[in-house]
């Protein structure tokens, strides 16, 4: 029988997904992790640790009281006003027990901004649909007690599974084109190097606002290039710029006051590594 040496119990909601699985598989041996799944399948239904969790129709407290958690780790998707429901309810339970949040959330809190990259206490700003609900989520988390919240905001996540590099692969089989933005400059992670920096954060019981990306800026046109190009050896790829805007345009998060250790962080470059690994 597997024990563990830590106090903590974790539940992972969307624990099923990409960038969710990828923080289960690494929390699993350390911790008693607990995590949801939304659509059926065997794989989830014979593991006790996962529970089914459709956002849109059941109510997050069930499974809160079902796994009495130490540790939410909010990796969500969904409707974006039944995700903001499921929020408030988990403020309530981080309210009455005593229970941390860990929100990832993403660099479009910032969208509206252009001219610089942003910072953990830079004003939220964000022009599109998703980074207002980002917004929105964490504003409400950031009036709970300092110490029950952490607030990651993440760039682009790529991984040799990520949605996006399976997206290239497919428009490099199909020959269709493969959309680039020339004007925005970003930065990127891993899903690989997120994981860890969750697992840091837990140990180290740190609590506040994290900016998790590369240390280093890329340009999106030139870095999906360079993507292409560590992934296949195909000539003859087809790209569709798109402009935004006339001129660069900026889409990154950088630390400056919650800085992890040396060993934590990542470059452009070992992300392009990790793609083929």
């Amino acid at each position: 029988m597997k024990t563990y040496n830590s106090k903590h119990r974790i539940l992972i909601l969307g624990a099923s997904g990409f960038l969710g699985n990828a923080i289960y598989k690494e929390l699993l041996g350390y911790f008693k992790t607990f995590g949801t799944y939304r659509v059926s399948k065997k794989i989830y239904e014979d593991n006790h640790q996962f529970f089914q969790y459709n956002v849109e129709e059941d109510d997050v407290y069930e499974i809160l009281e079902a796994t009495k958690p130490t540790i939410i780790i909010s990796c969500l998707r969904g409707d974006f006003r039944a995700q903001t429901i499921a929020h408030q309810h988990i403020a309530e339970y981080l309210f009455d027990h005593d229970s941390k949040l860990i929100f990832l959330s993403s660099a479009n809190v910032f969208d509206a901004y252009s001219k610089y990259p942003s910072y953990e206490f830079d004003k939220t700003l964000s022009g599109s649909v998703y980074g207002h609900f980002k917004i929105k989520i964490e504003n409400m988390l950031l009036r709970l007690p300092k110490k029950k919240v952490a607030i990651i905001r993440l760039p682009m996540v790529l991984g040799s599974q990520s949605p996006r590099l399976k997206e290239i692969r497919q428009h490099l089989q199909d020959k269709t084109a493969i959309e680039i933005f020339p004007n925005i400059i970003m930065n990127v992670t891993t899903d690989t190097k997120v994981t860890q920096q969750i697992h840091y954060i837990i140990n180290q019981n740190k609590s506040g606002i994290f900016h998790l990306g590369s240390t280093d800026l890329v340009h999106h046109d030139d870095y999906f290039k360079d993507i292409v190009k560590q992934i296949s050896s195909k000539n003859g790829v087809i790209y569709k710029h798109v402009y935004t805007t006339n001129e660069d345009r900026y889409l990154a998060v950088l630390p400056k006051f919650n800085k992890l250790p040396k060993h934590l962080e990542i470059t452009s470059t070992e992300v392009l590594e990790d793609l083929t690994k």
